[in-house]
C-alpha cells in the first residue's frame, strides 16, 4: 500500500495509472478507485500547481471515512510491524538506509516519503536524539573502521543481459576519515563484512577492527 496523497501527486505529474501502480506497489484497481473522484471533478494531469496539502484537502472531502487523525497514512499499519527494528537502527544509520533494508530484506512496500513521515510522526524523540552530535574521544589509528551500505543503482550484465542492484560497501576510518568504497551485488551480515574488510585494509596498510554503521 502507499500514502494516498502520493497517488494524486504522481498522477497529476503525468504518470500513467499503470506506471504509477507499478512504481508505488499498489493494484491498478486501487489507483482507479482514488483517482475516480478527481477525474469526475474535471481535474486532469498537468494543470495548475497542486501541493500535497491541496490534495489532502480534496481527499478529505472525497473519502471522509479515511481522513482520520493519522493523516491518511494507510501505510502506517505496515510500518508499525517493524517498529522495534527501526528503533534499533535509528541513530546508527540513516532513515534512507533503514527504508532500503526494510524494502529489500523484509519486502516492505512503502515509499521513502511515506516512511519518513511515519518516522518523524511516530518516533519524534528518537529522531531528535539521532540528530544530536555527540563528541567522541579521538580514535587511535588501527582501532576502528565504520562500515555501511548505500544503494548505487542498476547494472546490466553485458554477458547475460540480467539486471542487478548494485550497492556500495563503504568503510570509513574514524582516525583519518579515509574512505574505501567497493561496489557489491549483495548486502551481507556484519561477520561477512569483516571477513571482506582486508581488501580495504590493504589500501591503508593496516588491519582494523570493523564496526557496523
Amino acid at each position: 500500500m502507499v500514502d494516498v496523497t502520493e497517488i494524486y501527486v504522481h498522477w497529476y505529474a503525468g504518470r500513467s495509472k499503470s506506471a504509477l501502480a507499478a512504481s508505488l506497489g499498489v493494484d491498478r484497481k486501487t489507483v482507479r478507485k482514488y483517482l475516480a473522484p478527481a477525474e469526475a471533478a474535471g481535474i486532469t494531469p498537468g494543470g495548475p500547481p497542486m501541493s500535497e496539502a491541496d490534495w489532502a484537502g480534496l481527499f478529505k472531502g472525497w473519502f471522509p471515512e479515511l481522513a482520520n487523525s493519522r493523516l491518511r497514512q494507510i501505510t502506517w499499519a505496515d510500518i508499525d510491524q517493524h517498529r522495534d527494528y527501526i528503533e534499533s537502527l535509528l541513530g546508527t544509520v540513516t532513515v534512507t538506509t533503514i527504508h532500503q533494508r526494510l524494502r529489500d530484506e523484509h519486502k516492505l512496500q512503502v515509499s521513502i516519503s511515506a516512511f519518513r513521515r511515519w518516522v518523524h510522526a511516530t518516533l519524534p524523540d528518537e529522531v531528535k536524539r539521532s540528530q544530536v552530535t555527540v563528541l567522541r574521544e579521538d580514535i587511535e589509528p588501527g582501532e576502528e573502521a565504520q562500515i555501511d551500505y548505500g544503494f548505487l543503482g542498476q547494472w546490466i550484465n553485458p554477458r547475460t543481459g540480467k539486471r542487478h542492484r548494485i550497492w556500495a560497501l563503504v568503510m570509513v576510518l574514524p582516525c583519518s576519515r579515509h574512505m574505501f568504497v567497493r561496489p557489491v551485488r549483495h548486502q551481507v551480515t556484519l561477520d561477512a563484512r569483516i571477513k571482506g574488510a582486508p581488501a580495504g585494509h590493504r589500501t591503508t596498510g593496516r588491519r582494523r577492527r570493523a564496526a557496523a554503521g
